[in-house]
């Protein structure tokens, strides 16, 4: 499927048919009144893999290929528990993980997870709190 910046964003405005929950619900099924009437669970709030990866066609074909990227990170982490996530986040700090526990996070995100992109990025992150001495002692 081809994505026209110009034509199809924002998706949830021109592409609405292409957004759906992690559960499968289309975006449009996200009502005020299916919350009332409880058919909307908290997992239908969240969104899926699928549109960032979406959501990335369409930033690298409007030149901003950081972006891009950062929402492609961004599906992978979908996969990953909250509290991975958050203890992730606190990782990342400077000064508050050695080289070889954000080694460590990097391999876990690759084995457990299929997470290439995330621990690319944490592996990299070591590089340089090595190379700026900001790395635990």
């Amino acid at each position: 499927m081809d994505l026209d910046p110009g034509r199809d964003y924002p998706l949830a405005a021109r592409r609405p048919e292409l957004l759906k929950t992690p559960t499968g619900k289309r975006i449009d099924e996200l009502t005020m009144e299916a919350v009332l009437a409880g058919e909307v669970a908290p997992e239908d709030l969240r969104i899926a893999p699928e549109t960032l990866r979406l959501q990335a066609r369409i930033a690298e074909q409007s030149g901003r290929p950081q972006l891009a990227q950062n929402f492609r990170r961004a599906a992978e982490l979908t996969a990953l528990p909250d509290e991975l996530v958050l203890s992730i986040y606190n990782s990342l700090r400077p000064r508050a993980s050695t080289k070889q526990q954000l080694t460590d996070i990097a391999d876990e995100l690759e084995s457990a997870y299929s997470a290439t992109l995330c621990a690319a990025l944490v592996r990299e992150a070591a590089d340089v709190y090595e190379r700026r001495n900001i790395l635990a002692s």
